[in-house]
């Protein structure tokens, strides 16, 4: 079965983006949680942070200046920089 990520940024065409590798462990790895700024997010990321850190990862927050545009260029960039994994929060 294929499997396919979409963008949801009002793509016309869909971008073919090779999915990683699963990580073998959560011990030690940098986890950035993404904040996309949308009602009761911040909830479910405090959660999704106890239970990382449970499994020995380390998490960094990050959180966008608005839920209505992507990202900014340097946020990505840091995050990348600076996270072995990230997970993004939506949530209203």
């Amino acid at each position: 079965m294929k499997r396919y990520i979409l963008d949801p940024t009002n793509e016309t065409t869909p971008s073919r983006r090779a999915r990683l590798e699963r990580l073998e462990t959560l011990s030690g790895v940098t986890v950035g949680l993404l904040d996309i700024s949308k009602p009761r997010g911040d909830l479910f990321l405090d959660r999704l942070q106890e239970r990382l850190e449970e499994k020995g990862a380390s998490v960094r927050r990050y959180r966008k200046p608005t839920f209505t545009k992507p990202a900014p260029v340097d946020l990505r960039q840091q995050v990348a920089v600076e996270c072995g994994a990230v997970i993004e929060a939506l949530a209203d």
